[in-house]
């Protein structure tokens, strides 16, 4: 009697830990984001709001969320890394602390060369060339190859060479054409330096349009912001640089991604792929298209952004962003032996 008794408590126990534990399965994500945009807000309540899972989100830079993961190990309460460049993205897999997902609706909706076994991007920018109208003609700057010809010299002004999205380009270029060619191309563009790499890519438009330097790249959001701009300052930064897409007659414009994946030791796992799959979804897709001025991955989803519009179509570098990691270290030796700092 007293045996029967035991297991029918332990058992009325087991069945109460266990809903407990489904409830907080459903109801509940961890989410550790590198992304810092106010318009992502939109995009976390609508989540919540068509699933009942709340989001408590943890905010903070690349590499101190890597670490923050890697340090909490097992005990980890993080289900979802969210962050910027491919190569960041890939850095995680390499710590292992992405766990392989498996979704049909995720294989269906993003393209094969935007995802891996574990992350996933979810928005794409591309790096394009901002060019000052009174100074060169578009014709002027056609590829990245361009950025590199000696009749630029005293023109060109970037961000620093050590900046990941400088790295994840040079990792497509090294991808393309080869470590000689990455290099020689690295050392012309440094000939051709107005002065040396200095701010963000804002910084550089600006720059060009001042005329301090004629020509610069840039990541398209950046670009998307000063058009859908209503300061007169930005206004007039509008009309005084030229927007080109680059290799258009080759590989494409080189893109980077904003992604994430469910972290190996993820609390909330099923939540987790949920939520990925929701960033799939059209509305998600719209938010980051209309929000942030990035573009869908999904091709169905339709953009409604006047600057993402106004910039055109263009020829995407197909390179599976996966690859992009491949070749960023070698990118960083090149850059420092070519004194891109």
């Amino acid at each position: 009697m007293f045996q029967s008794r035991f297991r029918t408590l332990a058992g009325i126990v087991m069945l109460a830990t266990t809903a407990t534990s489904l409830i907080a399965e459903e109801k509940v994500l961890n989410l550790y984001s590198a992304r810092h945009y106010q318009t992502d807000e939109a995009l976390y309540s609508n989540f919540t709001k068509q699933t009942g899972i709340k989001i408590n989100r943890i905010e903070g830079k690349e590499e101190e969320l890597l670490e923050r993961i890697r340090n909490e190990g097992a005990n980890s309460p993080a289900d979802v890394l969210l962050t910027v460049d491919a190569a960041r993205l890939a850095k995680a897999h390499e710590l292992g602390l992405f766990a392989p997902v498996k979704s049909a609706l995720l294989e269906t909706r993003i393209p094969a060369n935007l995802r891996t076994d574990d992350w996933f991007s979810f928005s794409t920018r591309a790096r394009v060339i901002i060019f000052n109208k009174a100074a060169l003609k578009a014709e002027d700057v056609q590829s990245y190859d361009d950025l590199a010809n000696p009749k630029l010299k005293g023109k060109v002004c970037t961000r620093s060479g050590s900046h990941p999205y400088n790295l994840s380009l040079m990792a497509s270029i090294i991808a393309h054409q080869g470590e000689a060619k990455a290099e020689s191309w690295a050392k012309g563009v440094v000939a051709n330096f107005a002065r040396a790499p200095k701010g963000g890519d804002t910084d550089q438009i600006k720059a060009v349009a001042a005329g301090e330097c004629a020509v610069t790249i840039s990541n398209t959001y950046y670009v998307a912001r000063i058009l859908r701009s209503d300061k007169p300052e930005d206004r007039k930064i509008a009309d005084a640089v030229g927007i080109v897409w680059p290799n258009q007659n080759t590989t494409g414009a080189h893109i980077n991604v904003s992604g994430g994946g469910v972290l190996k030791n993820a609390p909330h796992k099923e939540a987790a792929v949920k939520f990925l799959e929701y960033l799939a979804s059209d509305d998600a897709q719209r938010y980051f298209a209309d929000g942030n001025n990035e573009w869908p991955v999904v091709a169905s989803v339709k953009v409604d952004n006047p600057a993402l519009k106004r910039m055109g179509a263009f020829k995407a570098d197909p390179l599976p962003v996966g690859n992009l990691a491949m070749y960023v270290v070698k990118a960083q030796v090149i850059f420092d032996k070519a004194g891109y700092r």
